[in-house]
């Protein structure tokens, strides 16, 4: 049995991880029974764990333990989205007895930490906080019901039970991590304990390490920074205190860039977003120096073994049979979703990820010709599919979701599914011939459902952003729309080239290579499979963490 009031990293530490490091995160996408994530920045910090295990590093996570997870995707009578939240339980999760109480409000709510052992999902350990308590009155409850709540207040209050909770936490476990690591800006309260803690602002820059994963200013959360003093996100100072020490003149608080100034060291999570955080915050003052680290996914969790092993071998054969097999496994949740029966030997092309404008899950729509003459070719039939969750308040996104389902009910050949979450986002990996990728260059940070489709003999189609200018030779192991200068057009500019570009492609190389040259498809298949393992594999992730931010 565990002592967690004289806390040990159950496993023996590798020599070059034993820097002792806290990661911050407001979600954990682990595996599918465990709902505390919502998205991308919960499957990297999963992958993070998973890949600290497998590495032996001296990490532990810290998290909020959401009693309805972020939300469960439904439909309602006539098929569009009908978000709804279930309440969740978890008997592997261990109640470590461990209460305290935090500042909220101007009051005092209890807070109690569970513990995810490491032998459970193969991660390093996990600590989650909870106020869902019989000694809190119920809005206090509430800040741990709802992953990312749409009232504002609820919002900064789960900032703060992240943030100040976390710290304090790690006090209650004698952990005394020399590396506080907030993966994102939503834990940055703990900025203020520590200073009433070490009253200094040279030792909290000592151990604070920050993660950026926003390529623009205006994608930065800022609150009013009287509200944010009325919810005790400063803990005991006083508002000209926190100016002074954080530099905020305006009345908006913004996380990230008081993350900025107090990290010693932060990293955008690709080298493009390297390059545009250093560029998008060169104008402020007291900033740390912002590197990149490329994000990466578990190799061991999300890729196909067996396809692997048969591309290994060169038992091409095995291989096809393999692949035929896993788009007919999901094939059949797409029968029982919608009625539809979709065909292996199809070329089958998927767009899976959060819906958000910027994303253009609907970008292939908006030339409805170009749609008709390539997805209504007996000749050569293509099958798409589209899933997503949007966030269950951001109406526009929430919109077109609701359009492309309306839409798809006209094609035996498209579908759009509910319930995107790590079983099918798994499944939808492994159905996958092309996984397409449409951001709006430069606006995607790293986006890396493409990593896991590649692990599963998927072929990405994308957009030049993110990850993808590290990863994609055209033609070789995968296929571009080829870059422009962005920067010169206009946003409807940019999406009538990339439209245009996008059908190109599709029509003059991807259909002809999939349909008449199969050895070359396979080969390019092979390529994307070899060049993802070799550098997006989530382990040389936490290595390189190790190297460029915990231990200099």
């Amino acid at each position: 049995m565990t002592d967690f009031n004289n806390y040990e990293i159950p496993y023996i530490i590798t020599d070059a991880y034993r820097t002792k490091v806290a990661y911050f995160s407001m979600e954990f996408g682990i595996d599918q029974p465990l709902k505390t994530y919502s998205g991308g920045l919960g499957y990297l910090a999963g992958s993070h764990l998973k890949s600290a295990y497998e590495e032996h590093q001296n990490l532990i996570g810290i998290g909020i333990l959401w009693k309805y997870g972020y939300y469960d995707q439904a439909r309602a009578q006539d098929q569009s989205l009908n978000p709804f939240w279930i309440e969740k339980s978890y008997s592997f999760l261990v109640d470590t007895n461990i209460k305290f109480q935090i500042p909220i409000h101007e009051h005092p709510v209890w807070v109690k930490a569970f513990y995810l052992p490491p032998n459970i999902f193969k991660t390093a350990p996990l600590f989650l906080l909870s106020t869902d308590l019989p000694e809190n009155d119920y809005v206090s409850q509430t800040i741990s019901h709802r992953l990312y709540d749409a009232n504002t207040a609820t919002k900064i209050a789960q900032f703060i039970l992240l943030g100040i909770g976390g710290a304090t936490l790690i006090d209650k476990l004698n952990f005394n991590p020399s590396v506080y690591h907030l993966n994102e800006a939503h834990g940055v309260s703990c900025v203020f304990y520590m200073l009433d803690k070490w009253k200094s602002v040279d030792k909290v820059k000592e151990k604070l390490v920050f993660t950026t994963h926003t390529p623009e200013e205006a994608g930065n959360e800022k609150h009013d920074i009287y509200l944010c003093h009325k919810m005790s996100y400063f803990y005991k100072l006083s508002i000209d205190e926190v100016r002074r020490l954080t530099g905020i003149t305006d009345n908006l608080f913004n996380h990230s860039l008081v993350a900025l100034r107090f990290a010693r060291k932060a990293n955008g999570v690709s080298q493009l977003h390297g390059t545009v955080s250093r560029k998008m915050w060169s104008h402020y003052s007291g900033i740390c120096p912002i590197d990149s680290i490329t994000n990466a996914q578990n190799y061991n969790f999300w890729a196909d073994q067996k396809l692997y092993e048969y591309a290994e071998k060169r038992n091409f054969d095995f291989f096809d049979e393999r692949k035929h097999y896993l788009k007919k496994r999901t094939f059949e949740i797409i029968a029982d979703q919608t009625g539809k029966m979709f065909d292996p030997k199809v070329l089958t092309i998927v767009w899976a990820r959060r819906f958000a404008g910027y994303k253009r899950a609907d970008l292939l729509i908006q030339d409805l010709t170009a749609f008709e003459r390539v997805f209504n070719n007996t000749q050569y039939p293509i099958q798409m599919i589209w899933a997503g969750k949007p966030y269950p308040q951001d109406y526009p996104a929430i919109s077109q979701f609701n359009e492309l389902v309306h839409f798809s009910k006209s094609y035996k050949n498209v579908a759009v599914l509910i319930g995107y979450e790590i079983f099918l986002s798994h499944r939808l990996k492994q159905a996958a011939d092309v996984w397409l990728n449409t951001p709006r260059v430069p606006r995607e940070a790293s986006g890396t459902s493409g990593m896991t489709a590649a692990m599963n003999g998927a072929v990405n189609f994308s957009t030049n952003d993110g990850w993808i200018p590290e990863f994609i030779k055209d033609g070789v192991n995968g296929f571009l729309i080829p870059p422009i200068d962005y920067e010169a057009l206009h946003v409807h500019e940019q999406d009538e080239y990339d439209l245009m570009k996008l059908y190109e492609v599709l029509e003059s190389k991807i259909i002809p290579t999939y349909y008449h040259h199969p050895a070359q498809w396979k080969t390019i298949i092979q390529n994307s499979m070899r060049d993802v393992r070799t550098k997006f594999d989530s382990n040389r992730m936490v290595i390189e963490y190790y190297k460029k931010m915990y231990n200099t």
